[in-house]
C-alpha cells in the first residue's frame, strides 16, 4: 500500500458517499493499520460507518476468517450509527487509528491496546455508543487528499549512532515519529542526539514523542522524557506508531495551516486517536434516581437499563419544545444525543421537524449524525423539509445532509405539491437540495403540472430556479407542448 492507494480509496468514498449508508474496504492484514490510520484522518466530517477487514487465512481456504469477518462488517456497516473509520476483525470492532496488527498467526490479530473495542459480536451485538467519536463541526463531508510524503519513523535503542539520527532528521523531512523507550524517555547523556533533534525542530520540523511499548502513554514528567519536550518534541500521548505517522502526513499536508497551527493540531485529539484528559463530571438527573427508588431498583446494571429507557423519549421531547438546556442537561447525565425512540427518530429528526434552529445546531455541533434515518426511511433533512423551516434546513444542508428518497417518489412529490400550489413547500424542497426536474412514474415535472393547471406565478417561480421547459414525460410531451396544446402558449 502506499500513499497513492489511500487517496484512491478516500476519492472512490467520497464518489459513492450519497449513494451508500456505510461501506467496506478489504484489505491485506500487513498493513491494514495503516490504511485504517490514515482514512481515518483524510475523511474528514464523516458521518457514515467505514469499516476495514480482512482474514488471516486465505479466502481460498475452508476455514478461511474471511467470510465470518466480511459478514460482521457488512452487517454493522449497514445497521449501526458509528460514523468512524474502524476495523472489524474476530467479532471485534476498533477504532481505526486506535488499532494495530499484534499476531500474525492467530485470528484474533489485531487490537486497540488503549482502548476498550466499540463493539462487539457475540450473539448479540454490543454497541458502546459513548466511546464513538462524532465530528463537532458543522460541515458536509470531504476527502483531504493531500499528504506529506517527508515523514518517518525512527525507533531509539541502545548506542545507535549519532550518523543515522543526523541522516534521518536532515532535509527533506518534515515530520517524525520518535520511538522512545518506556513513558517516552530518551537516554539524558546522549546530549548530541537530543542537539540533533533540537536543530531539527529549530528548523521546522515537527517531532512527535512514542512509546515503543504498546500499552500506556507518553509522561513529560519523567526528566528524561522533559528533555525531549524542552527540545520542542511533542508528546504523542498513548497514540500508535502507526496513528502518529499518518497523523504527521496528514497535518503537514494542509498548507493552509501556518507552523504552530500544525504542531497545535498535531496535539490535539482530532479523531479519537489519543486519550485526552475530559474535565466534564456527570451530574445525575432527578428523575432517575426516583424513579429507581420508586422501582425499586439498586443494581448499576438496572440503573443504566432504567436510562436507556428513559433518555431517548426525553431527548425528543426536549428537542420538540427546543429546550437546549433540558438537551444539555441530558447529556451531562451520561444520555447519548443520538439515540432513536421506538420509531427509530433521533432528538434531531424532532427538532428539525419542529422547526427548532437552536436545537438543531446544538445536535449537530454535538456529532448527532444527519444520516441517521427513521423507520419511515427519513432522515432528519426530510423532516426539515415537512415543516418547511428553511434555517433548519441549511443548518443541516451545511452539515452535509441530503435528501434520501426514490427519485420517482421526489418527482411525484413536487408535483403533488404544484397541483396544490404549495410554493413555500416546493422552496423547502429546492433549498435541500431536490432537483426540480425530477420526474413522477408518468414522466412528468413540477413544470408539466404547473402549465397544465395555468398557473403562471407557479411557471414563473419554476423557471426562475431550473426547471426545464424542454424535458420529456412518457408520452413526449414537453411543458411548452403542454402550454401550445392547453393555449397557454403566453406562460412560457
Amino acid at each position: 500500500m502506499t500513499y497513492d492507494d489511500w487517496i484512491r480509496i478516500g476519492k472512490d468514498i467520497r464518489k459513492a458517499y450519497e449513494q451508500y449508508d456505510g461501506f467496506v474496504v478489504l484489505h491485506g492484514t500487513d498493513t491494514l493499520a495503516y490504511t485504517a490510520c490514515a482514512l481515518s484522518f483524510m475523511l474528514e466530517n464523516l458521518g457514515k460507518p467505514v469499516i476495514i477487514t480482512g482474514a488471516q487465512i486465505p479466502v481460498c481456504e475452508v476455514r478461511s476468517d474471511g467470510r465470518e469477518n466480511l459478514i460482521g462488517a457488512l452487517i454493522i456497516a449497514g445497521n449501526f450509527d458509528i460514523p468512524e473509520v474502524t476495523v472489524f476483525f474476530n467479532n471485534k470492532l476498533l477504532r481505526g487509528n486506535r488499532s494495530t496488527k499484534l499476531d500474525n498467526s492467530a485470528l484474533d490479530a489485531f487490537d486497540s491496546p488503549n482502548m476498550a473495542p466499540i463493539a462487539q459480536m457475540e450473539i448479540t451485538i454490543k454497541v458502546n455508543y459513548a466511546s464513538i467519536y462524532r465530528s463537532p463541526f458543522l460541515a458536509p463531508f470531504s476527502v483531504h487528499d493531500r499528504l506529506c510524503r517527508n515523514v518517518g519513523l525512527l525507533r531509539i535503542f541502545p548506542s545507535i549512532s549519532i550518523d543515522s539520527v543526523r541522516a534521518f532528521l536532515r532535509a527533506p523531512t518534515q515530520g517524525v515519529v520518535l520511538q522512545t523507550f518506556g513513558a517516552g524517555n530518551m537516554p539524558s547523556r546522549r546530549t548530541d542526539i537530543i542537539e540533533e533533534i533540537k536543530q531539527a525542530v529549530e528548523r521546522g520540523c515537527i517531532v512527535v514523542n512514542c512509546s515503543q511499548c504498546v500499552r500506556g502513554q507518553v509522561d513529560v514528567h519523567y526528566f528524561t522524557g522533559k528533555i525531549l519536550y524542552d527540545a520542542g518534541v511533542i508528546p504523542g500521548s498513548d497514540m500508535t506508531a502507526e496513528a502518529a505517522l499518518t497523523k504527521l502526513a496528514y497535518v503537514l499536508g494542509k498548507d493552509e495551516w501556518d507552523l504552530p497551527t500544525k504542531r497545535k493540531m498535531i496535539q490535539r485529539n482530532i479523531r479519537g486517536e489519543m486519550t485526552s484528559a475530559h474535565s466534564e463530571t456527570l451530574r445525575e438527573l432527578e428523575i432517575i434516581p426516583q424513579l429507581a427508588k420508586f422501582l425499586r431498583i439498586s443494581s448499576s446494571h438496572e440503573v443504566q437499563l432504567l436510562r436507556n429507557a428513559l433518555f431517548p423519549p426525553l431527548l425528543c421531547h426536549a428537542a420538540s419544545k427546543g429546550d437546549v438546556d433540558l438537551l444539555e442537561n441530558l447529556r451531562e447525565s451520561g444520555a447519548i444525543l443520538s439515540a432513536t425512540d421506538y420509531n427509530g427518530r433521533s432528538a434531531l429528526h424532532v427538532a428539525a421537524r419542529a422547526g427548532h434552529k437552536n436545537a438543531v445546531i446544538y445536535l449537530l455541533k454535538h456529532g448527532v449524525s444527519v444520516h441517521l434515518r427513521d423507520e419511515w426511511d427519513e432522515n432528519p433533512l426530510m423532516s426539515a423539509i415537512r415543516s418547511k423551516n428553511l434555517a433548519c434546513i441549511k443548518a443541516l444542508r451545511d452539515a452535509g445532509a441530503v435528501p434520501v428518497g426514490n427519485p420517482i417518489d421526489l418527482g411525484v412529490e413536487l408535483c403533488l405539491l404544484t397541483s396544490r400550489g404549495d410554493i413555500d413547500a416546493l422552496g423547502a424542497w429546492i433549498a435541500a437540495g431536490v432537483d426540480i426536474n425530477e420526474k413522477d412514474y408518468e414522466g412528468r415535472t413540477a413544470l408539466h403540472v404547473a402549465v397544465c393547471a395555468g398557473n403562471e406565478e407557479l411557471v414563473t417561480y419554476l423557471l426562475a430556479r431550473g426547471a426545464n421547459p424542454e424535458a420529456i414525460d412518457n408520452t413526449s410531451y414537453t411543458p411548452i407542448d403542454e402550454a401550445k396544446r392547453r393555449g397557454f402558449a403566453s406562460i412560457l
